[in-house]
């Protein structure tokens, strides 16, 4: 079973872009705090590159910018390139399903 779910921060601004067949895709890296901290006492961050496509990249783009909170379900996959005569492997997560978990912050001074 190849399935994953990521709460993390979107650690730069989305750009869209579309495939030579005009599809919609963005990358996005989620940044996702580490739950225990290291010898300096220091909460370490893995950054996790997420792929996107069609509906899901136009969502995210209209409604999301770096520091915002999302939630991911999706799956692993491997690539591999060649740069420099040398061979290179990547792995990323293809996302399936978005979840927008950052509040609106409202300016108000209303008790709740």
């Amino acid at each position: 079973m190849n399935t994953l779910m990521l709460v993390g921060r979107l650690a730069r601004d989305i750009e869209i872009r579309k495939t030579e067949s005009g599809k919609d895709v963005t990358t996005v890296t989620l940044a996702i705090n580490r739950s225990y901290k290291n010898a300096d006492g220091i909460y370490e961050t893995d950054f996790i590159d997420c792929i996107l496509w069609d509906g899901l990249a136009i969502n995210i783009n209209e409604y999301c910018k770096k520091g915002d909170l999302v939630g991911i379900r999706g799956r692993l996959q491997t690539y591999s390139y060649e740069k420099d005569d040398i061979k290179h492997k990547g792995i990323e997560v293809v996302v399936e399903k978005l979840s927008f978990l950052s509040s609106v912050k409202r300016e108000d001074n209303q008790e709740n």
